[in-house]
């Protein structure tokens, strides 16, 4: 079977609604702003992806890059470990972090999309996985400007596809504060449920370790990111410090950051982001490093891609859920009873609304 030689790189620009905007203890978003990634090939076949560019911003930029990038490869045959080999050839002495590798790693997404489909398979099946199901947990409330309503907010964000996990963000200037929003949720959701928490980076390692001492008494499911994310030494002290898991890797740039977090003994658990660690391609090195390292592996959004990929990652964890794309899907990631549905459709399953994609381009 001969290769399918890839035609078109083509990138569109959207700023989508969030249906709650997120608001961490250190940033706040207000819209959805994406690139949109079809690689076209010469039979008609098009792979689909997407980025987050986390602000209109950076938009132009990151689309620019990808364009950039795209141009490389036209006439290329459709191979994705052999093209992602090429460009990250071509890209050493400038290296890959920030919007060079969201870029590469958008590419590659697309790019296992359109050979999944060569194939008429899912990704998942395509990556030797016979998996149908990943258990996932709703992350999308309980953003940490919502104290007065937490806990009716909980019950709704369980309610919803019958999640039996949620996150909560905190990291409030008052440590008393979080502890009153974490026990808030916990006394109306029960102790059956898993309650994560996240930090987004808010602390120093001073402050984190004080208020660890007071939240492992909490039966929290996992604590994450309490400090910068490449702080590993810290991150480090701070796990050996507490029983409690930690959890981090949504920061990690390339599998060879995530051997570095590893070696450090950054963290107790994993959550590598598809578009930072690098796509499929980097996914698949992070899950093997992962997998030879004993560490339970989780993803950071992209649901959509992110549940094939856990269905083909040795010690698959949990899924995290958003929203975030539906507004631009044909039929956006299904859950049923808190499990996030793998779509048989071939590739990773993403079809554009193009009447929304017109609606909110820019």
């Amino acid at each position: 079977m001969s290769l399918e030689k890839i035609v078109a790189v083509n990138v569109r620009k959207v700023v989508a609604p969030f249906s709650v905007p997120p608001k961490t203890a250190t940033g706040t978003l207000t819209d959805a702003a994406m690139v949109l990634i079809d690689l076209e090939t010469e039979s008609g076949i098009v792979g689909r992806s997407y980025l987050f560019a986390f602000s209109p911003l950076f938009l132009t930029p990151l689309a620019a890059t990808v364009e950039s990038l795209g141009s490389l490869i036209i006439g290329d045959a459709l191979a994705p470990l052999s093209l992602e080999k090429k460009l990250r050839s071509r890209l050493k002495l400038i290296d890959t972090p920030g919007l060079i590798g969201l870029a590469l790693a958008g590419i590659d997404m697309a790019a296992w999309d359109a050979h999944a489909k060569t194939y008429d398979l899912p990704l998942a099946q395509l990556l030797g996985s016979d998996v149908t199901e990943v258990q996932a947990y709703n992350s999308c409330g309980l953003w940490i400007d919502d104290t007065a309503t937490l806990a009716d907010e909980a019950e709704a964000l369980l309610a919803s596809n019958d999640f039996q996990a949620l996150k909560l963000r905190i990291g409030r200037e008052d440590a008393r504060a979080d502890l009153a929003a974490i026990r808030q949720v916990v006394n109306r959701i029960g102790d059956n449920v898993h309650l994560m928490v996240d930090y987004n980076q808010s602390q120093t390692v001073s402050s984190a370790m004080e208020r660890m001492r007071v939240l492992d008494n909490e039966g929290l499911y996992w604590i994450e990111e309490p400090i910068r994310h490449a702080d590993y030494k810290g991150s480090a002290q701070i796990a050996r410090a507490m029983a409690t898991p930690l959890q981090t890797g949504e920061n990690l740039c390339g599998d060879f950051e995530l051997q570095c977090a590893i070696d450090a003994g950054a963290a107790n658990l994993y959550m590598p982001d598809v578009q930072r660690i690098g796509g499929v391609s980097g996914w698949l090195r992070a899950a093997a490093l992962c997998n030879a390292n004993g560490f339970s592996m989780s993803s950071h959004l992209f649901p959509e891609v992110s549940v094939h990929l856990l269905a083909a990652t040795p010690t698959s964890h949990w899924l995290e859920y958003v929203n975030w794309a539906d507004p631009l899907l044909e039929k956006p990631l299904e859950v049923l009873n808190g499990m996030a549905q793998i779509p048989s459709r071939p590739g990773i399953g993403i079809e554009w609304n193009e009447e929304a994609v017109a609606r909110y381009q820019v």
